[in-house]
């Protein structure tokens, strides 16, 4: 009697072991994707935002409600890879801004786990920069003649550029084990209906 004791409380301490083990695994998958789920779905809400707001600035190229005051060239004043300067009409109150997109360097966020993020920067008329972390890695810009073809670096003759390719990626700023999902947007060929309307 004393031995089958024995064996049975040695035998319901491994099954309960076992479905401890169980537990805590099951718990560790559970929270690994939630704490994914939730990232992708920040990440996705990320993208929207910053790619809505770029695309809707960068369609305004050129435009001013007073287009009598808009030059006819020096649009865009600076173009490159990462950073573009041009003209626009921000307040939609006939007045000319001017609007500076760049991406910061990677040192600037030590604050985030993710070491390749950077601050995504627009700055209206000189002001004070608007800063965007959002979790941007890859802010590229690809600029086009009226042909169709490449413009490359660098460009001296900005006036050339008649539609451009805006390619942005995102990742989540911090990640359960260092797995960083990403969510890439690309816009092909973007014309700024005014960039060439004289």
């Amino acid at each position: 009697m004393g031995f089958s004791t024995i064996i049975d409380i040695l035998g319901s301490m491994l099954i309960g072991g076992t479905l401890l083990v169980i537990l805590w695994r099951l718990n560790d998958a559970t929270t690994a994707n939630t704490y994914n789920y939730s990232g992708e779905l920040s990440l996705q809400q990320n993208l929207a935002t910053v790619a809505t707001i770029i695309e809707h600035d960068f369609r305004k190229i050129g435009y001013c409600a007073n287009w009598n005051i808009m030059p006819d060239s020096g649009r865009i004043f600076l173009a490159d890879t990462s950073k573009i300067k041009f003209l626009t009409d921000v307040q939609n109150d006939g007045v000319i801004d001017s609007m500076y997109y760049y991406l910061g360097p990677t040192s600037e966020l030590n604050m985030t786990e993710n070491p390749r993020d950077r601050v995504l920067y627009r700055v209206i008329n000189n002001e004070t920069p608007v800063k965007s972390n959002l979790g941007v890695t890859q802010f590229y810009l690809i600029y086009f003649n009226p042909l169709g073809d490449t413009i490359p670096f660098p460009i001296t003759e900005p006036d050339e550029i008649a539609t451009m390719e805006i390619n942005l990626t995102v990742e989540n700023t911090s990640a359960y084990d260092q797995q960083y999902s990403s969510a890439f947007w690309r816009q092909i060929r973007l014309v700024a209906r005014n960039l060439k309307n004289r």
